[in-house]
């Protein structure tokens, strides 16, 4: 399924608050802090030559976020750096005075971080952010997990000392009971995903997404043409395409937001105009995407700056993860998880479709961007997918 957008704020400038919230001075600070985590290095973009021209394209760009922080996701940015901005706000309340990211493991900051308890729910990626950003400050966490969730996954979570609490039901019904048990508890809840009167915390995550752009606009030899990016409630497209937008202007790139056919919930929004939940069907492969309800804020920016949306089908996804393990050409190798390839999942299926093509000025002159937002978060799935273990496909590469 493909539209274009025709919402009525299409081309609007951004909300002031969203402008803020993803703008430059926003963006440095969260670079700052960047410099500050360990294993921190700005992840790889890799040209894929062979594959621009099996599609029709110009160049096809990929930002490998498999390698951020020692994660495996682009969510390394986002839970993290929210739970460490929220800690330095309270010890600043604390102590009556601001408190700079210097100051993070004083022992006055260390102290009040202590008594906090942050929580969210998660498909995996996510709680994992917010777990390791708990442990760096010395909080404590709660990770809420809905049944769908792998056992992989969540002692991927476990392992940074945060308390597990497994729900039944979808990633929104988790949602929704990691904000009663918090309410009730008295717990931060550091969600990736945003509602009525909750927005501000979930804009700090979406912030943190904002490196992304800032090191593919240093590491591309020019700025892209068309930017294919995957929602599941809508933060990393939302983040993305904002920034873009504020950085470029009307220069930007034509920007498609990508879901899974099984859990649209974007591209269903984009359809009535306005936040819809979906109804719950057959579990997608593209599990980190695996949501029914959309962020209010991604949305608010999607609206203005996302130019179409559009939807890949289980296969689609399968098929970009097995392309990437097994380039042509001067291609490199590269791991994509069911759900990191889902972007170049999107552009596969449009450059096929002439209409789409037409629609969306896919040439030969066009140089694409798209991120790989995970690796092989879960790599017993990963293998049984792709028919190869993770190592086996990176292996080529560390041979050279």
């Amino acid at each position: 399924m493909f539209l274009t957008n025709e919402h009525p704020d299409y081309r609007k400038p951004l909300d002031p608050v969203d402008a803020e919230t993803l703008g430059t001075k926003a963006a440095e600070e969260v670079e700052r802090y960047l410099t500050y985590r360990d294993n921190h290095a700005p992840t790889p973009l890799h040209t894929l030559p062979a594959l621009a021209s099996e599609l029709g394209v110009g160049t096809i760009h990929i930002k490998d976020e498999g390698f951020r922080l020692g994660l495996g996701s682009f969510k390394a940015l986002s839970g993290s750096y929210a739970v460490i901005r929220l800690v330095l706000e309270e010890a600043g309340r604390r102590l009556g005075r601001p408190v700079d990211l210097v100051e993070l493991h004083a022992p006055e900051v260390r102290s009040i971080a202590s008594g906090m308890t942050v929580a969210c729910a998660t498909d995996g990626n996510h709680g994992r952010s917010v777990a390791q950003g708990a442990r760096l400050v010395g909080a404590r966490a709660a990770i809420f997990v809905h049944s769908g969730v792998s056992r992989e996954r969540v002692a991927a979570i476990a392992r940074f000392g945060a308390q597990m609490i497994r729900v039944e039901g979808t990633y929104d019904d988790s949602v929704a009971e990691a904000a009663r048990a918090s309410a009730e508890m008295g717990w931060t809840v550091v969600s990736d995903t945003s509602w009525p009167g909750y927005e501000r915390i979930p804009g700090l995550v979406m912030q943190g997404y904002t490196a992304i752009v800032r090191e593919a606009l240093r590491q591309l030899p020019g700025p892209p043409t068309h930017v294919f990016v995957q929602a599941g409630v809508g933060g990393v497209a939302a983040a993305i395409a904002g920034h873009l937008a504020i950085l470029l202007g009307d220069r930007r790139p034509t920007f498609i937001v990508v879901d899974p056919a099984r859990a649209a919930c974007l591209f269903e929004t984009a359809r009535a105009g306005h936040p819809v939940r979906i109804d719950h069907g057959e579990p997608t492969v593209m599990a980190m995407l695996e949501c029914y309800e959309p962020s209010l804020v991604a949305w608010r920016v999607l609206s203005r700056v996302a130019d179409a949306f559009m939807t890949v089908d289980e296969e689609d996804a399968v098929a970009a993860m097995n392309r990437l393990a097994r380039p042509v050409g001067d291609d490199p190798a590269i791991v994509a998880g069911e759900s990191g390839g889902a972007g170049l999942a999107g552009l596969m299926r449009a450059a096929a479709d002439p209409a789409m093509r037409a629609r969306l000025a896919v040439d030969a002159k066009s140089h694409v961007f798209i991120v790989n937002t995970e690796g092989a978060t879960d790599p017993s799935r990963y293998a049984a997918l792709v028919g190869m273990a993770p190592a086996d496909v990176v292996a080529p590469l560390a041979a050279e």
